[in-house]
């Protein structure tokens, strides 16, 4: 019985017959890839029973042959022979077996990677991922429908006819069921097709929300997607892929099996995001960068993966940056990691702005004035997302006045038109922090510029009792420059709108051609302008009355203290002075022939004069 055997496995006849016990009955092969199924249908191989190959047991038994050194040498068409052809010719010819092929390989290394089934098929499916979705005719599993009936799926199980539309992402639903390291394999294979890097980043945010629970909360499902693969291949894989237990069983212990699963696939992830920006979304950059410093991965992989989300900051949402501290006894939240990712945005940048290409963009979109209005700038989103970040974070009592200052002003002042997020982030800062001295208070509010707040926060200020009163001063000083600036040109206005009525009109023409949003926006600011010059009117008309009333009492005032002051030497002083003109009306009369030695008349005048007094 043992003859075919040995007849055909070179392994099993050395075994055998180099043996030096006489009566061998057992052969022990622990270390025999595919296990007693894979030797089973090889034993039946060699003893003539009928084997059918099929992409589930392929890859073990071909392990297997090669273990056991079925080669041609021993026999023509042996188990090698076979196993290799209908890997060849049937198993890479169809998308569906590649796949099993590939799952089944989890199991078999290195013998799987040694034989370069693994290479094969992941090249296989990357040339098939990336064919013309319009000649797609193989049976696919495609992704879950919302919204079609219920018979989406099986429709797509068959196989796509011809008048059916095959979407771009046929292919992630299948792919995402593969361990971590043939994924990447896969994924390393699609690249050097040159498939699109937007297409490979969804496929990779696809693989998360399957693998990783909770790292995307809003992918349509993904948490179902996770616990059906899981129970998909449960028996076959260690890989649970349910951070959330994890979490909650032990937080600090992150040298359990799972979490090392974790931790690798969170890593491989990170090093096949495509380099282009906005591959994948800045959501899952940041939740990725999130379970990254839970999980302790590699310093190197962290910082590329902050300086990815640095590439795409102004995408980023309040929610998403409030990144827990897992250090203890510091901060609620990683305010130095949102440094950090503030610095990575403005060397990016000004990186771009640096570029020929950045600098030819705008002559692009020049004239896509609705484009350009949609989306401001990016130093401007970020900066109201860094003021919401701190307004948020400022209420933590651990958090140290050098860090706030050191984020606030982190950004350019050409990053904010506006500061009234500063003042709401430094008002919750002083609200949190009430015992901080007066030099403190002042060190904290330089960070804000009091010009550039608007009405309601200057009012606001005005009346804020936390604020140092020199801030309090500064704002109130400006919001008078700011009336004085608002009336002066408004008058300037007035006074050449004759000269310059034919700018004016076009100015009005161009005006008409505006978005409506500027229109009310010049419109409020124009009444805004009318409301303040009418109230300065009535505090002059205010003044001038004030001011009448002033000189009535000042003049009713001045007659009694005439009364009460006469004396002889006042009535002395008026005689005197009705002398004088008399005197004058006098030297106006005399005849002209005396009037022409003015030295003489000079003279007698003021001899006149002396004896009047004497």
């Amino acid at each position: 019985m043992q003859y075919p055997l040995l007849s055909r496995s070179g392994k099993m006849n050395r075994l055998i017959y180099e043996s030096r016990e006489l009566g061998l009955n057992k052969v022990a092969l622990d270390d025999l890839p595919g296990g007693p199924e894979a030797f089973e249908l090889a034993a039946k191989f060699c003893y003539g029973i009928a084997v059918d190959l099929i992409a589930a047991n392929i890859s073990g038994l071909r392990c297997a042959a090669e273990y056991l050194e079925m080669t041609e040498d021993l026999e023509e068409g042996n188990l090698i022979f076979k196993t290799e052809a209908f890997l060849s010719y049937v198993v890479l010819s169809s998308w569906r077996d590649s796949i099993v092929v590939l799952k089944s390989c989890e199991k078999l290394s290195p013998w799987a990677e040694n034989l370069q089934i693994v290479r094969r098929c992941s090249e296989s499916i990357a040339w098939k991922a990336c064919a013309n979705p319009k000649g797609i005719r193989w049976a696919y599993t495609g992704k879950p429908s919302k919204v079609s009936s219920p018979n989406w799926t099986e429709m797509k199980d068959s196989s796509p006819s011809i008048k059916s539309q095959v979407p771009p992402d046929w292919w992630f639903e299948d792919v995402s069921i593969l361990r971590i390291d043939h994924f990447v394999r896969v994924i390393t294979a699609i690249k050097v097709k040159g498939m699109r890097f937007e297409l490979i980043g969804a496929a990779i945010m696809h693989y998360a929300g399957k693998w990783l629970p909770g790292l995307i909360k809003d992918g349509g499902g993904s948490t179902d997607e996770a616990s059906n693969s899981s129970g998909s291949s449960g028996g076959s894989s260690s890989w649970k892929g349910e951070i959330h237990m994890i979490v909650e069983e032990n937080k600090d212990d992150t040298s359990t099996v799972e979490a090392k699963d974790q931790r690798m696939i969170v890593e491989s992830l990170i090093s096949i995001i495509p380099p282009q920006k906005d591959s994948v979304s800045c959501r899952f950059l940041l939740r990725l960068l999130r379970m990254a410093n839970m999980l302790k991965v590699a310093p190197a992989l962290v910082t590329e993966l902050e300086k990815r989300v640095g590439m795409q900051l102004e995408q980023a949402t309040l929610a998403d940056l409030l990144i827990p501290s897992y250090n203890k006894n510091e901060t609620l939240y990683d305010v130095d990691l949102v440094q950090r990712l503030l610095e990575h945005f403005l060397v990016q940048e000004q990186t771009e702005s640096s570029s020929p290409r950045r600098q030819s963009f705008p002559e692009k979109h020049m004239y896509n004035g609705v484009q350009r209005g949609a989306n401001p700038s990016a130093k401007i989103r970020v900066a109201r997302l860094v003021d919401s970040y701190l307004t948020e974070v400022s209420r933590d009592r651990n958090l140290s006045l050098t860090k706030f200052q050191v984020l606030a002003e982190a950004l350019p002042d050409s990053a904010r038109t506006c500061d009234d997020g500063l003042y709401r982030a430094v008002d919750s800062y002083l609200k949190a922090h009430p015992t901080m001295s007066e030099h403190e208070r002042k060190r904290l509010c330089r960070v804000m510029d009091s010009q550039k707040l608007s009405i309601d926060a200057r009012m606001h200020a005005a009346q804020n009792e936390r604020l140092p009163l020199r801030v309090v001063v500064q704002v109130i000083f400006s919001e008078q420059v700011k009336i004085s600036n608002a009336l002066a040109n408004n008058s300037l206005k007035e006074t050449g709108e004759t000269q310059y009525q034919p700018v004016i009109s076009n100015r009005k023409t161009l005006l008409e051609g505006t978005p409506q949003s500027f229109q009310e926006g010049w419109a409020a600011a124009k009444k805004d302008i009318n409301s303040l010059k009418f109230e300065l009117d009535t505090f002059k008309a205010k003044y001038l009355e004030l001011q009448n009333d002033m000189d009535i009492l000042q003049r009713q005032f001045d007659k009694l203290t005439n009364k009460k002051q006469t004396s002889a030497w006042t009535a002395g002083w008026k005689k005197l002075s009705k002398f004088t003109k008399m005197t004058t009306l006098e030297n106006h009369d005399i005849d002209p022939q005396v009037a022409t030695a003015p030295g003489e008349d000079t003279r007698k005048t003021t001899r006149r004069w002396r004896n009047s007094i004497s």
